[in-house]
Parts: structure tokens; C-alpha cells; sequence
């Protein structure tokens, strides 16, 4: 079994409140999602987030394939972090944390993803072919729309 693992880093200016507030909002997921994906939220996301919140999507990351996705919310820390976890969709494994601090002029945001991909060794081959750089142009996307959003620090 190959585990792989994605992080990133960002500081932005704005206060832990504001940052919380979008950030554990899941219908801003789209807004921070390339439009490419079509990504579309078809239902859990009428609430703020909680443990055990299921969410349903539809992603079309590769060629125009258009998936289920489904995620629940597994762990909460009011303004610290939350963690959610595929149940259904293109990834063996998706285990996402989100964490959220506050620093100097603003919050840091750390990413942690582990994933593992289905097919066995066609996955693991399929991996830095374009998996892996697909996920890093996802989350530099996010970075981006985030600085345009609230600014950079």
C-alpha cells in the first residue's frame, strides 16, 4: 500500500473570525475550487460544519469525467482545525486536515492531505504522471483565489 501525502502553507491577513467563518463554510468550496473541475455541491452543505456531516459533489477532475464525491466531517476544533475524510469517490484513501491559526498581521493555514489511489500499481504509476501535479495546481489555485479574496501577508 502506497501513502502519499500534500502539504501546504499560507499566511493571510485577515482575522482568525473571518478566516474560520469562509474557510469551514462548505459552500465555499466552489469559489476556491478551478472551474475546470465543475465542481458542484448536491447537498449537506445547508449547515455549518459539524462531526458527522455528510456532504455529496460532483467533480470532473480528468478529462471531463464527471465523479460522485462524498465526504464527511469527522473532527471540529472551533477555530483550530477540522478534518474531512472521503467515504465515497475517486481516492482509496482521503483524509484531509485543515488547520488554522492565528499570527502576527493575520491567520497561517496549513493543509495536510494523505491520500492513496485506487488500481494498485496502475495508481502508483498514474502518481507523479499527473495525479500529484493535479493536486498541487488544485491547491495553488486555492492559494491564489485566497490572496485575491483576502490579500497576502
Amino acid at each position: 500500500m502506497k501513502l502519499y501525502q500534500i502539504k501546504t502553507k499560507q499566511r493571510l491577513p485577515i482575522s482568525l473570525e473571518k478566516a474560520w467563518n469562509f474557510l469551514s463554510n462548505p459552500k465555499n468550496l466552489a469559489e476556491i475550487t478551478p472551474t475546470y473541475m465543475n465542481f458542484r455541491i448536491l447537498s449537506g452543505a445547508d449547515k455549518k460544519i459539524f462531526p458527522g456531516q455528510i456532504i455529496q459533489y460532483k467533480v470532473s477532475p480528468l478529462l471531463g469525467l464527471n465523479l460522485n464525491w462524498v465526504t464527511e466531517i469527522t473532527h471540529v476544533v472551533d477555530k483550530q482545525y477540522f478534518v474531512d475524510e472521503q467515504r465515497f469517490g475517486p481516492y482509496s484513501l482521503w483524509h484531509h486536515k485543515h488547520f488554522i491559526k492565528e499570527i502576527d498581521g493575520g491567520i497561517e493555514m496549513v493543509d495536510v492531505v494523505d491520500y492513496k489511489l485506487p488500481f494498485g500499481i496502475l495508481g502508483q504509476i498514474a502518481h507523479p504522471l499527473f495525479v500529484k501535479n493535479k493536486l498541487k495546481q488544485i491547491f495553488k489555485f486555492r492559494e491564489n483565489k485566497l490572496n485575491e479574496l483576502f490579500g497576502k501577508l
